[in-house]
């Protein structure tokens, strides 16, 4: 396995192993000691997701605050851009993010440590995203920042996403550190 860090703190980008020949492939996507020994990852994870989205769709850019996540995501079908961004305002790198392409031929994933906001657009037709979570979900605990804040500066790679009404609603992060 591949692990590159990312400027965020902990916040990686993993190639597991891939075996493949003309039937298929086969792939590990977690293995307590083998993720402890190579990512750093040495939290036990409570609670995994699924989730189908059409091409356009961006969630995010979520976090929780008093119950943070830790994340190890991965598309299984299709292709996301998916971004961590550091929102701690005592970090030297708040406000700063980190980004990858994660897709079912590439078979990259990303470990987002809990304290980060974490989001994706899909870029294929249709994607599939699975991810790992070392806490469970508390929808009162949910915080985030806006997509497109400006002062955050992700480069996605879709100027006009699809939003809920939710997402479309978060605060920037300086709102958000505000209410911290």
């Amino acid at each position: 396995m591949n692990v590159t860090p990312t400027r965020l703190p902990g916040v990686v980008v993993i190639e597991p192993k891939v075996h493949g020949d003309e039937r298929g492939f086969f792939l590990e996507t977690f293995s307590v000691e083998r993720y402890r020994e190579a990512a750093g990852i040495d939290l036990t994870f409570v609670q995994d997701n699924h989730s189908r989205s059409r091409r356009g769709v961006l969630r995010g850019l979520h976090a929780q605050k008093q119950h943070p996540q830790g994340k190890l995501v991965r598309c299984a079908r299709g292709e996301v851009f998916d971004v961590a961004v550091d929102i701690d305002p005592a970090s030297p790198t708040f406000g700063q993010w980190a980004g990858v392409t994660l897709s079912d031929t590439n078979h990259r994933q990303f470990w987002v440590p809990p304290g980060y906001a974490h989001g994706f657009v899909v870029l294929s037709e249709v994607a599939d995203f699975e991810y790992k979570c070392t806490d469970y979900y508390h929808p009162e605990d949910e915080i985030g920042v806006r997509w497109d804040d400006p002062d955050v500066g992700i480069e996605w790679p879709l100027a006009v996403p699809r939003l809920s009404a939710k997402d479309a609603a978060l605060p920037t992060l300086k709102e958000l550190a505000a209410s911290l």
